[in-house]
């Protein structure tokens, strides 16, 4: 390692230079030329740090827990005695200057279902407003800037909706993760997230939790038709190899055929390695039976 030669980390065991990152980020900023996505760079104690929007595609399963309350503004329960044995209606205030402000940079969740459905739900007062009417069409509000449904705190973010987070090549896959989760205000642990570098081939492999994901970003190029970093929960993501991925876009007959294939193939081999150690076997005993017999004679 030169003495004045600067590093970014990739990870606790790799060091790229930072001719080479500077390469990279070139056509990285080229890609995204016009555009919010170009990083910027600083060096901070001797290293190199590239910022700015990281793109992440949504790929769980599960649904997510969020927070019923935001952290910064009060919720009032507006009861009538016509409301009161109907679901209450839940009204957010705060200034208008604020609310304008989160109108135009507040994150959203595209949704796909809620474990609402599955409950059973009390007809409420045919006297509603406009507003009113509009929300019990759509049976959600919005908390954070994401679409909610204020009868539960389950939701599950439309697969393959994209957010984004602004981050720098400092933080760590854990980082990230505890960012994308608390811009969204999810309850859920960090733990039971990871997240996975998914390319157009089928391949996926997860990055690690000490992995820099800014910098895998740049590594894997800007062009996210080949590549998508996507969240996916820790116990049901899979890391799928580059030679698997080659077989698993093919229709179930084609594979059934490469794996008889295969099996042919290994019989094959298993029939040649038997013939080649009978015949060593072969003749490590008839060496052994000679000198036995000279021994004998002897």
């Amino acid at each position: 390692m030169g003495e004045h030669q600067i590093y970014v980390k990739l990870s606790e065991e790799k060091l790229i230079p930072k001719s080479d990152i500077l390469s990279l980020l070139r056509t990285y900023n080229c890609y995204h030329e016009g555009k919010n996505f170009q990083l910027r760079t600083r060096e901070e104690e001797g290293e190199l740090i590239l910022e700015g929007l990281l793109n992440i595609y949504w790929g769980l399963c599960r649904p997510i827990r969020l927070q019923m309350f935001d952290d910064n503004e009060r919720f009032c329960l507006n009861r009538s005695p016509t409301e009161f044995n109907n679901n209450s209606q839940i009204r957010r205030t705060a200034p208008a200057g604020k609310l304008k402000h989160e109108e135009e940079d507040c994150p959203q969740l595209l949704r796909t279902r809620s474990d609402a459905s599955f409950m059973r739900v009390q007809r409420r007062s045919n006297t509603h407003t406009a507003g009113d009417l509009q929300r019990l069409r759509t049976h959600r509000f919005s908390i954070n800037g994401h679409f909610y449904n204020h009868k539960t705190s389950v939701f599950t973010p439309a697969f393959g909706s994209v957010t984004n987070v602004r981050v720098n090549s400092s933080m760590t896959t854990r980082h990230v993760l505890n960012l994308l989760l608390h811009k969204f205000r999810v309850e859920n642990k960090c733990e039971e997230f990871v997240l996975y570098m998914v390319h157009e081939s089928g391949e996926r492999s997860r990055l690690r939790d000490d992995e820099h994901p800014l910098v895998t970003r740049v590594l894997y190029g800007p062009c996210e038709k080949i590549s998508k970093i996507f969240i996916k929960e820790a116990d049901l993501g899979e890391e799928v190899t580059y030679d698997v991925a080659q077989y698993i876009k093919f229709e179930i007959p084609v594979l059934d055929s490469f794996v008889e294939k295969l099996k042919e193939e290994e019989e094959r081999e298993i029939t040649k390695l038997t013939k080649k150690y009978s015949a060593l076997k072969s003749m490590i005993l008839h060496q052994l039976e000679s000198k036995v017999l000279t021994s004998d004679r002897v």
